[in-house]
């Protein structure tokens, strides 16, 4: 697996480190080096060559670096001859980029290659609200514009495919629009719910928080079953997200065909229990779940893709267990 170092001025290397652990989880040989203020180049670079050292292996190893000329990117710069043909620095750091390398590690083995990919995901991370404020990116000889498909249209095998159906009380947040996002690859992200699709406010922020190259929609659960049956949605690799399994339970009812459901966390709130650091359930949950269980549904119990599965009926038990001391 490729190395990555990230090289800062002060803490925020040690910062976004931390905030890429909270979204995609812990990672290997991943090291934070900090020019404190107390420091000089010399230390610096002491401190670069024992994070290189402390790598499983120090063949491929990307440098991710605050700011271009900087004293961190000057030393890293320094250490770099010898290691032109394996070796890769990128500086303007940012969580975005951060993210994108921790998923491209999992398919690519060079860290000139990730660094290559890396330019284009961390420009695309800045966005702006009012999103009139951002420059439009033309790419030559491209036509942005785009009419309504025919209804009755059959786009690939005319069935939409699920790369993950997901319970979330967060619905989309960082941690499945970066994560997950990466590693089960939809071409669009679909918010299931009642209640957001008719809350403008909600609808908009969510619609907004799609990463870069993926589309996202809120749409009601009636609205679902209808694009389940549409065929023109063949060619689509959906991520599907509900607010509770509740919502999810009526969508199955409704003929949506979903073998396997990623349960993610699940707020605390009156009348749940909490079950364990990210899980709180009510008794309307425990019964939901435990239909879709009979249904033949299996459970992938994870908050992000690195994390190990959790029990789903050992949590369903505890969950009835709390629920009746309660009572």
């Amino acid at each position: 697996m490729v190395g990555i170092i990230l090289a800062s001025h002060g803490n925020f290397a040690e910062g976004i480190k931390q905030s890429g652990s909270m979204i995609f989880g812990e990672q290997e040989d991943v090291r934070a080096v900090t020019l404190l203020p107390s420091d000089g180049p010399d230390d610096l670079k002491a401190k670069l060559q024992e994070a290189i050292a402390s790598l499983s292996q120090s063949d491929e190893v990307l440098f991710l670096v605050d700011l271009w000329g900087g004293t961190p990117f000057n030393q890293t710069s320094g250490l770099f001859a010898g290691h032109e043909d394996k070796w890769a620095i990128v500086t303007g750091l940012n969580l975005p980029m951060l993210i994108e390398a921790y998923g491209s590690r999992l398919t690519m083995t060079s860290a000139q290659e990730i660094a290559k990919h890396l330019v284009t995901s961390g420009r695309d991370g800045i966005k702006t609200l009012p999103e009139a404020l951002t420059p439009a990116v033309q790419v030559a000889g491209q036509s942005t514009a785009q009419g309504p498909i025919p209804e009755g249209t059959v786009l690939g095998d005319g069935k939409i495919k699920f790369v993950l159906a997901r319970v979330d009380s967060r619905l989309l947040h960082g941690q499945v629009a970066t994560s997950w996002t990466k590693a089960q690859k939809p071409t669009r992200i679909i918010v299931v719910s009642d209640d957001v699709a008719h809350d403008n406010l909600r609808k908009k922020l969510i619609e907004q928080a799609a990463p870069p190259g993926v589309h996202a929609n809120v749409i009601p659960l009636k609205k679902m079953v209808e694009v389940y049956k549409d065929p023109r949605f063949g060619n689509t690799k959906a991520m599907l997200l509900f607010e509770n399994p509740q919502d999810l339970l009526k969508v199955v009812e409704a003929g949506v065909d979903i073998h396997e459901v990623n349960v993610g966390s699940m707020a605390h709130s009156k009348g749940k229990v909490v079950v364990n650091t990210v899980l709180s359930l009510g008794q309307a949950d425990v019964d939901a779940y435990e239909a879709l269980k009979a249904k033949g549904i299996t459970f992938d119990v994870r908050k992000v893709p690195a994390d190990s599965r959790g029990n789903m009926d050992d949590i369903l038990a505890k969950a009835k267990q709390l629920l009746s001391e309660q009572a």
